[in-house]
């Protein structure tokens, strides 16, 4: 399987056609449980992604909301495609099953939007900045796990290499910028990588200047990820200490987005953001 092709995606998929086929028989997230012997929360899970399906139980489904030849070839191919696993599994448990998700749904995205109040987006960072920034979440970790999630970080960046990559659009605060994560020289290295990535034709990169005062992103990091058809689905996306939050319902992700309209337009223009960051590496160099 190839690195835009994800079983993330293509559960969800899954999940969204089961719903479309279950609404259209006229039947209940409840009945179809009882019917099958499940509870309407696994009919829920089966619904949103979250959880594979067995065979059995997918055919079951079909047969009880009416699905004709072709959607049920349909809807058993989309099973096949989610039951592969990700390239990411070659890189073990380094991958916790939340974060999982996440790169599963990054691989397929078409449009990617990120706000980062204190670090460089992680599809942007070189090894050495990836490196220093893991060591220090991840304190008393052995040295070659911390080198299995660094390289985890640098193969996500691939995505941005293919010929159809998602669009870019980073805005990050002037403190990931100053914040001399690393030491000088790795990010000196950083801001360079950064500055050049905008030469990219897929990303675009803001900064939010100190001078900017208060704004909508002081609570935190947080991404907006946009699928292509047969998808079309937003989704937020929303990490903590232990675990992450993906929100799906379109006014929460509406509020998402409105935020980071604000972001974008609180932030200097991407020649001005540029031109910051070469400010920032010759303060480095002096």
């Amino acid at each position: 399987m190839t690195e835009g092709q994800s079983p993330t995606v293509r559960r969800r998929q899954l999940g969204m056609e089961l719903r479309r086929l279950r609404e259209r028989a006229n039947v209940s997230a409840i009945e179809a449980g009882e019917r099958i012997g499940r509870s309407d929360s696994t009919i829920s899970r089966f619904e949103t992604g979250r959880v594979t399906i067995r065979q059995k139980v997918l055919a079951q489904l079909l047969d009880l909301y009416g699905a004709a030849d072709d959607e049920t070839q349909a809807v058993l191919d989309l099973a096949r495609e989610a039951s592969k696993r990700g390239w990411w599994h070659a890189h073990g448990d380094a991958v916790s099953p939340w974060f999982e998700v996440f790169i599963g749904l990054e691989a397929e995205a078409a449009t990617i939007q990120t706000y980062q109040p204190q670090l460089i987006p992680g599809l942007l960072q070189t090894e050495a900045y990836a490196r220093a920034v893991i060591e220090a979440d991840h304190p008393g970790m052995p040295e070659e796990e911390i080198d299995r999630l660094v390289a985890l970080r640098l193969a996500r960046q691939k995505l941005l290499a293919r010929p159809n990559p998602p669009e870019l659009w980073a805005v990050m605060s002037e403190a990931a910028l100053r914040h001399a994560i690393g030491g000088p020289a790795t990010m000196r290295e950083q801001l360079l990588k950064l500055r050049d990535a905008r030469r990219l034709a897929c990303v675009t990169l803001q900064v939010l200047p100190f001078a900017g005062g208060a704004h909508p992103g002081m609570l935190g990091p947080f991404h907006l990820l946009e699928f292509p058809p047969p998808s079309e689905t937003r989704v937020a996306y929303v990490e903590y200490l232990t675990g992450s939050l993906y929100l799906e319902k379109p006014e929460e992700v509406r509020r998402y987005r409105l935020i980071f309209d604000h972001l974008r337009a609180a932030a200097l223009p991407p020649n001005e953001s540029v031109a910051l960051m070469s400010a920032v590496v010759e303060e480095t160099t002096s």
